[in-house]
Order: structure tokens, then C-alpha cells, then sequence
């Protein structure tokens, strides 16, 4: 379903926003306090911070529901299972965008005359379709293709706000806009189910799906990353909607996407490579160096020149980290940031190792 599309001609992407050997975070957090989860960022990953958010501190604090809620003429209610879109906006709308006010103050407090790339993530339009249900039928907005369209212009309106907002809390910040689409392999394999669970609704064309992303990732104006964590994730239709980088977990990506990969990274697409696992397995936590050497393995199975993998590839999370333990947190991202700051070290090493990432 998705490789016929890699081919398509494109322009030349942008210059990357992050220095060589950097590190970054995917988005969630344990906790409840913004501020002291910004200053944990900001010292864990001091040339490459995000924005983080905080599920644990309720409805609105979700993904969906702190994306939802700046929505543009398109308001939201809470249900039993998610969110409904509503003729006005339930109160779980209004807590969620004063969460989202005490993430930028604490930015904006902790990033005061910072300069560098900083991240941001909003939830895709996709997900977003596959989890809010319609008012009457309560089936997601996807089963409705008229509203799957008005929910992407209200996300690409909503955007471009955020942004905005972004800039004016820390002008100084070369911002990254990441669009989480977790359900966007679901989407596109007609794995999402009806309100009854009975029956799922169909696989949507992939030029549709990559024209909806691709009008939420425009609106951005700035270095665009479309991140998914799925198990198999369409490669093809993330990149036809021509964002700047992509980002997966590096544990799930099988052989027969490499090729996927590789064009992309060929074309000069930032790589995020989810690499460190939040919760390791038990009693096994690996040295940095085994992070950077399977990072260095997977950019040579991609064919690309070992010299441009410190300054293409990212390293990050395998995922968002809002499962891990407060001390797992800071031990993961300072992990990330001493396996990338080795990639740059080790990268022109000649010595290959068996197996894949």
C-alpha cells in the first residue's frame, strides 16, 4: 500500500534544526507538574528539549484531548470511552487548555533566552479521526469523510496558533512541530472499529490519507515530523504528505521497510530513531554504546555514508515515557543523549556487526 508512493518527485529539504550528535524526547512524561518536567528536559536534553506532556494529570492532558481541545470552531466533550465532538465545549475541554497554558508558562520559564530547536507534538489528523466520535452515530469522525475533512482544516487552523504561541514564549527557539499518528497504520489497513465493535470501518485510499496529513503538516510553516509507534507503520503515506523527518521505534521496524526507509533518508529526511525502551527488560539495562552501535547498524543496512548518520539521525525514546518510573525518565533521556553524542564519535568505524536493529 505504501511504497508506489516514495517515488514522487520533491523539492530540497530544509537544513536540520538540530546539531550533530543530538538527542531528543517523544512527548509523555509521568507527573504532574509541568515546571519541574520542563527543568528535567531542559537538563537532560540541553540542546535538543520538547515540550513534554503530562497524561497523569486527567482527561484533557491525553494526547487527543490536548490536541482536540484546540480545535478550531469544532468543540469537544468527554465520554465514557474518549471524546465526542459537541455542539459547545464540555469542561474537560476548558481544563484541558488551561494544561496546556501551564505547559507554555513553564516553558516560556525554563526556556527563557533559550536558542536552538525546540519540539512540539500534536496528535495527526488521523488519530485524532479514529478516536473522536460524532455526535449522533458515535462512530469515529473517520466514518464520515466530509468531517474527517473539517476536522483536518480546524487542526491546520489550530496549528498554525500553536505555533504562534510557541514563537512568542520562546522566540528565540528554531521550532519542530511533531504530529503524532499512532493509528495511522490501523487507518490505513481498515482496522479501526465501528461504535458497536462489531464490524471495522474500510481502509481509507492512501492519497486521501497523505493529502489530510500533508494539509495539517503545511500549516506547521516549520520543521515538520510525523511520528508512529505502530507496529507497521505506512511509510509511504507519511512521506507523500512531505513532512521534513520521520520518527519510529527502531525495535519494530522489519526488513522489507528498509527500502522505505533509505529513500527517505536518501532524500534528505531527518530520521528520529526510537532506540532506548522506556521500561527495558528486567535486569537488563544496556550501555549507551550498544544504543549507538544498533543506531550505526541500522544506517548502514540503509546504504547511507556513516559520516552524515550523526547529523541525520536523532536519537530518542523508543516512545513516549509516561509508563517509566520519575528516575527510569532521566535515565532514559541522559542514555539518549550519550548514545548520540557517541554516534558522531564512532560513525566513520568500519567494524559491522550481525543482526538487525
Amino acid at each position: 500500500m505504501h511504497d508506489d508512493t516514495l517515488g514522487a518527485a520533491r523539492g530540497p529539504r530544509p537544513q536540520f534544526p538540530w546539531l550533530a550528535g543530538s538527542a531528543t524526547g517523544i512527548g509523555s512524561m509521568p507527573g504532574t507538574d509541568p515546571l519541574e518536567a520542563a527543568r528535567i528536559v531542559a537538563g537532560e536534553l540541553p540542546d535538543f528539549p520538547y515540550l513534554p506532556e503530562l497524561p497523569s494529570r486527567g482527561p484533557g492532558a491525553d494526547l487527543i484531548g490536548r490536541t482536540a481541545a484546540l480545535l478550531l470552531d469544532m468543540p469537544v466533550e468527554t465520554t465514557t470511552g474518549g471524546w465526542r465532538i459537541a455542539e459547545r465545549p464540555g469542561r474537560y475541554m476548558q481544563a484541558a487548555r488551561s494544561m496546556m497554558s501551564a505547559d507554555l508558562d513553564a516553558i516560556e520559564e525554563v526556556f527563557s533566552g533559550y536558542e536552538g530547536p525546540l519540539k512540539f507534538s500534536l496528535c495527526g489528523p488521523w488519530t485524532l479521526a479514529a478516536t473522536i466520535e460524532l455526535p449522533r452515530t458515535l462512530n469515529p469522525v473517520l466514518s464520515d469523510g466530509g468531517a474527517v475533512a473539517d476536522l483536518a482544516a480546524s487542526l491546520a487552523e489550530a496549528t498554525a496558533i500553536q505555533v504562534a504561541e510557541m514563537a512568542k514564549r520562546v522566540p528565540g527557539a528554531d521550532l519542530v512541530v511533531q504530529f503524532d499518528e499512532p493509528a495511522l497504520g490501523a487507518v490505513a489497513h481498515g482496522e479501526i472499529p465501528t461504535a458497536s465493535g462489531l464490524s471495522r470501518l474500510p481502509a481509507v485510499d492512501a492519497p486521501v490519507m497523505s493529502d489530510r496529513l500533508g494539509t495539517v503538516v503545511g500549516a506547521a510553516g516549520r520543521y515538520s515530523v510525523v511520528h508512529c509507534c505502530a507496529n507497521e507503520v505506512p511509510f509511504g503515506i507519511i512521506w507523500a504528505a512531505r513532512p521534513d523527518a520521520i520518527a519510529f521505534d527502531l525495535s519494530l521496524l522489519r526488513r522489507e521497510e528498509a527500502d522505505s526507509v533509505a529513500e527517505m533518508a536518501d532524500a534528505g529526511a531527518g530520521i528520529l530513531a526510537g532506540a532506548v525502551p522506556a521500561i527495558p527488560p528486567v535486569a537488563r539495562r544496556e550501555e549507551p554504546v550498544r544504543t549507538t552501535q544498533r543506531v550505526l547498524r541500522f544506517w548502514r543496512r540503509l546504504g547511507m555514508a556513516p559520516e552524515d548518520c550523526a547529523q541525520q539521525v536523532v536519537v530518542t525514546p523508543s516512545c513516549g515515557l509516561v509508563g517509566a518510573a520519575p528516575a527510569r525518565v532521566t535515565e532514559v533521556l541522559a542514555h539518549c543523549r550519550e548514545a548520540a553524542r557517541m554516534v558522531a564519535e564512532l560513525a566513520e568505524e568500519s567494524e559491522d556487526t550481525e543482526g538487525w536493529a
